[in-house]
């Protein structure tokens, strides 16, 4: 269970150091090219408009929070977001989205094909952007400890990365952690393995 704790730790090491140089721009500034998740855009605009309530609750409702993000992104009051309307918050923001990529966000949420995003819509692209980032999050932990080109997490690339956490391990107890997790019994984590780990 270790091993659990440690990639963690590790992980939100490394959230923290990317998380803390966001900045907040204001609606109608434009900032740098700073691809983000539309979840990572809604997290930003939480949180702004949050601060601008003077709400500093740390768990405010996620209900709640949704609510507001889609009336902010629904800049005509229609009730519906249009893909244009996607487009010019999310620039403003976190700094870039095409048109294009606004339309397939839209087309790929849109539950009645109506072109717009209704609230359930809205709710629904958070949810398929939230799977897609944490995906990521996965993909990028599962590098810091697969270092041999592998594609899979040994037992010596487990020591090396724990080593640097500052965990002194044996070849052998990391090969015994790792056997906990080995769904296969190869002796080795794929990132599958290491997804259900994760779990």
């Amino acid at each position: 269970m270790r091993i659990t704790t440690e990639i963690k730790r590790s992980d939100s090491v490394s959230s923290t150091s990317s998380s803390s140089s966001s900045s907040s721009p204001s609606r109608n500034a434009r900032t740098t090219k700073n691809p983000m998740s539309p979840k990572s855009t809604f997290e930003r605009l939480r949180r702004k408009l949050s601060s601008k309530r003077g709400d500093e609750h740390d768990a405010p409702t996620r209900a709640g929070d949704l609510e507001r993000v889609f009336r902010y992104f629904d800049e005509n009051g229609d009730g519906k977001i249009s893909a244009a309307e996607l487009e010019s918050c999310v620039k403003a923001i976190s700094g870039d989205m095409t048109s294009d990529e606004a339309e397939r966000a839209v087309e790929s949420s849109d539950l009645d094909g109506d072109g717009l995003l209704g609230f359930d819509d809205f709710v629904k692209l958070m949810e398929v952007s939230g799977e897609e980032e944490k995906k990521s999050d996965l993909k990028e932990a599962f590098k810091m400890y697969e270092m041999d080109g592998s594609g899979n997490i040994t037992p010596k690339s487990l020591k090396r990365m724990l080593t640097r956490l500052g965990e002194s391990k044996t070849t052998e107890e990391c090969r015994t952690m790792i056997r906990l997790f080995d769904l296969n019994g190869d002796g080795v984590l794929s990132f599958d393995e290491f997804s259900n780990m994760m779990v």
